[in-house]
Formats: structure tokens, C-alpha cells, sequence
């Protein structure tokens, strides 16, 4: 009864969730609850076969997504060894020895051999609960991996359709680059045509070739950055890095989601962002180490025995055995230490209002990136139809311009200033379709989504990983 009534006492404090008030909702967002997004596949809404293919080869073969599942094992391990220490222990040895003497001074012929074993057997009795909050540390740590490990899914998703809409956007850049240099090069020699009919002058002829000099300029600069956008997406999937330079060569559109825009509520993060996930599971470690540090303030009890049988042989002689043996237990109860015990109880519980902190601004920052990528998402459309428009308008210039420098009626400068305005509109427009699609990319990472699309089964270890916390609402 007594022994029951000491393995009840556990010190320190118990491990609640963490609260904080969320708005009810986004400013730009609706009121709907948007369940679990782990599975949701959003990358598909650019229906882009070849990037759906990217993701599926690199998911569990991207590097930083493999050292933190190696993490996970290295964690796993760590509960074993956290609760080991509540547990009996026994060792057991045996030796065998052959001694003699020699010289001319000695008293013994022969040899002697020795045999002995022993068996050694201790159990620290857990009166306060130490190896239990370093095991319930240990379990919250574990759970803390899981979630690392959902994290660089996240960021590997991320950072692949960030690329691979780069890499799209510089193919486009290069075709309208090529296309601009084709319609320079044939301004210049129809200004080279009009020099010769008299009809034009030699500063024309200057500038409409610099002009294609310039574009000409333009092209190893987006070359070069199609190439590393390629490389870096080689790398993401754990291949050297011109593996998959020729298979993105081929070329195809920039990506365009085709999807309505979900966001959910301030309260879905907690339950979806891994990160968070992660910082709560780590103020969960630090309070529990808070309880082992003062469990180190009390007394410890130790059961321990030992039993050594041993024969011994003697050349010549008669043999005979010895066995010894003890039981009894250990009390430590420490009474001087300088302070130490109990700074270390000061410094675990500043360590676990840090992990609070923590784990707070987590919260604010997920909630403050959703803002961010929803405002940019609702308005990235109306600036793409305005560019589109823009560039129809440039184009329709140009036409005019050249039509009429062929009449005679316009200067040449006019013809050139239309191309580079078109140069300019058509460059505009991609640049605005690649931030589109990067916002919708920013959205759906923001939120927590997609991260275990591919069967992986979300934060499993442990007692409560992936639980979602209470979140009050102003």
C-alpha cells in the first residue's frame, strides 16, 4: 500500500494545451470551418501533369524531408532510454583465471585456477516521478519529430512549385524574347531598306540595331536562370543536378490554378499547421522537464543486491567454493549543493515559458502569412486581366506605329517606342501570372495544407500528436 501511494507522486506541473484569442476569421476570409487539409492535393488545381509528377517522385526522396524522418527514429530511441531508468537493471559477469608463481623464493607449485560470476541487481525506486516526466519528455519530443518531419514536406512542397513556376516563367520570358528579337531584327532591316531607298537616316538605322542588340542581350540572362531554377528542382528530388534539365526543356505553359480559394478559419491552424503542431508538443517537453528537474530536490531510494559465486582449484590440492552475496537499499537525500537543484528548477521553468512564447508567435505568424497570401490572391487576378489588356492595347499600337512609318506619315522612334512597350507589357504579364501563381502556392502552404497527400500518416507518435489545441475566440 505504501509503495502504491509513493508510485502515484509525480512532481511538477501537468501539461495542459495552450490557448490565445483568434479572430473568428480572416479579414479577407470566410467563416467556414475547413476541416483537416493534410491530404488535399492543391497543387493539381494548375493542372500541370508534369509538376504532379515532380511532387510524387520527390515527396519521400527530398533529403531534408529523409533527416527528419531519421530524426524520428533518433527520438524514438530516446523514450526507450528515458523510461529505462525506472526499470530493475541486472548485470552478470563471469571470469576464469589461471595463477601461479615463479622463482626461486616461491611457496606455491603449480597453477590455480579460479573460476568466479557474479550477478548484480538494482531498481532506482521512482519515488517522484523523475522517469516519468523524462519519459512523458521524451514521448512529447517524439511527437515533436513527427511534426518536423511534416514540416519539411511542407516547405519541400513549397519550394518545388515555387521552382517549377520559375522555371515555367523564364521559358516564357525566353519565348517572348526570341519572339521581340524576330520583330526587331525585322524593323532593322526595313530600316535598312529605307536608308538605302533614302527614305530613312543613318541614326535610325543605329537605333533599331541597338535596340536588337539589346534583346539579344536579354536571352543567356533567362537561359542561365531557366537552368537554375532546373537544378534547384533536380536537388529537391534528391538527383544531380542536371538530371532532369532536358525533361523540363520541352517546355509548357505557366502554371494558372483553377481552383476557388479556401482559407478556413485562425482556429483550422492550429489543428493543420504542422509547425504550431511542433511548438506545442515542445512546450509539452519543456513542462515536463520542469517535474524531473524537481523530483532531483528529493530524496532517491535504491534497491540493490549482488551474488558472486566463485571455485577455486589448486594444483596439487583440494578445491573449494565461496559465494557471496548482499541485498539492501540506498537512500540519497541531497542537502548541499550550492543552489544547483534548484537553479536547474528556475532554468526549466524558464525554458518552458520560452517554449510558450514560442509557440504563440507561431500562432501569430501562421495567422499573419495566411492574411498576407489571401489579400494577394483575391487582387492577384484583377492585376494579371489589367496586364492582359495592357498588352492587347501595346500590340495594337505597334501594329498601327508600323503601318504608319511605312506610309511615311510616323518617325521610326515611334515604331521603336511601341515594341519596347509591348517588350515591357508582355514581360509584365508573365511576371504577374508566376506572382499569382506563387500566392495560391503561399495560400495553401499557409494553411497547412498537403503535406501528407501522399499517404503519409501525420504526426502519430506519442500520446497526443496532432491533437488540436483549445483556441478562444474574441
Amino acid at each position: 500500500m505504501i509503495a502504491s501511494a509513493l508510485a502515484g507522486c509525480v512532481v511538477g506541473p501537468n501539461h495542459t494545451p495552450p490557448e490565445m484569442p483568434l479572430p473568428g476569421k480572416f479579414a479577407e476570409g470566410g467563416a467556414k470551418n475547413i476541416g483537416d487539409v493534410a491530404t488535399v492535393q492543391w497543387w493539381t488545381a494548375f493542372r500541370d501533369k508534369q509538376l504532379d509528377s515532380l511532387v510524387a517522385r520527390g515527396i519521400d526522396q527530398n533529403l531534408d524531408v529523409l533527416q527528419a524522418m531519421e530524426r524520428i527514429n533518433a527520438a524514438s530511441g530516446n523514450v526507450t532510454v528515458a523510461g529505462a531508468g525506472s526499470l530493475p537493471s541486472l548485470v552478470v559477469g563471469a571470469s576464469q583465471t589461471v595463477s601461479g608463481q615463479m622463482g626461486s623464493r616461491r611457496n606455491q607449485v603449480g597453477a590455480e585456477n579460479t573460476s568466479a560470476g557474479d550477478a548484480n541487481i538494482s531498481w532506482l525506486l521512482d519515488l517522484f516521478g523523475q522517469y516519468r516526466r523524462s519519459k512523458e519528455s521524451a514521448l512529447a519530443s517524439l511527437d515533436s519529430a513527427y511534426a518536423t518531419a511534416d514540416v519539411a514536406r511542407l516547405a519541400f512542397l513549397q519550394d518545388l512549385a515555387n521552382s517549377y513556376i520559375d522555371a515555367r516563367f523564364f521559358q516564357e520570358r525566353l519565348a517572348l524574347s526570341k519572339d521581340n528579337l524576330r520583330s526587331r531584327q525585322e524593323t532593322y532591316e526595313l530600316t535598312q531598306f529605307q536608308l538605302e531607298a533614302g527614305a530613312a537616316s543613318r541614326l535610325d538605322v543605329v537605333q533599331a540595331e541597338g535596340l536588337v542588340q539589346q534583346t539579344q542581350a536579354e536571352i543567356p540572362t533567362l537561359e542561365i536562370n531557366f537552368r537554375v531554377a532546373a537544378h534547384h528542382i533536380a536537388t529537391l528530388l534528391g538527383l544531380p543536378a542536371p538530371a532532369l534539365l532536358s525533361e523540363l526543356q520541352k517546355g509548357a505553359a505557366q502554371p494558372i490554378y483553377r481552383a476557388g480559394i479556401i482559407s478556413g478559419i485562425p482556429a483550422d491552424l492550429i489543428r493543420n499547421r504542422p509547425d504550431i503542431r511542433r511548438a506545442e508538443r515542445d512546450l509539452a517537453a519543456a513542462t515536463a522537464n520542469i517535474g524531473v528537474a524537481q523530483s532531483q530536490l528529493y530524496p532517491t531510494i535504491a534497491l540493490s543486491g549482488s551474488i558472486s559465486p566463485s571455485w577455486v582449484n589448486p594444483a596439487g590440492g583440494k578445491g573449494g567454493g565461496l559465494t557471496t552475496w548482499s541485498f539492501g537499499p540506498t537512500l540519497t537525500l541531497p542537502i548541499f549543493d550550492g543552489g544547483r537543484l534548484r537553479a536547474n528548477v528556475d532554468i526549466a521553468r524558464s525554458d518552458a515559458k520560452t517554449a510558450y512564447l514560442a509557440w504563440k508567435q507561431t500562432v501569430l505568424k501562421a495567422v499573419e502569412e495566411v492574411e498576407n497570401a489571401l489579400s494577394a490572391v483575391r487582387r492577384d487576378a484583377q492585376t494579371v486581366e489589367a496586364l492582359r489588356a495592357n498588352v492587347k492595347t501595346t500590340e495594337e499600337s505597334l501594329e498601327l506605329s508600323t503601318a504608319s512609318y511605312k506610309d511615311g506619315a510616323s518617325s521610326l522612334l515611334d515604331v521603336l517606342d511601341a515594341q519596347r512597350n509591348v517588350s515591357l507589357a508582355d514581360a509584365s504579364l508573365a511576371a504577374a501570372i508566376q506572382q499569382m501563381a506563387k500566392d495560391y502556392v503561399s495560400l495553401n502552404v499557409a494553411i497547412g495544407g498537403g503535406y501528407a497527400a501522399a499517404g503519409v500518416k501525420a504526426g502519430a507518435a506519442g500520446t497526443s500528436a496532432g491533437a488540436a489545441a483549445p483556441v478562444s475566440k474574441s
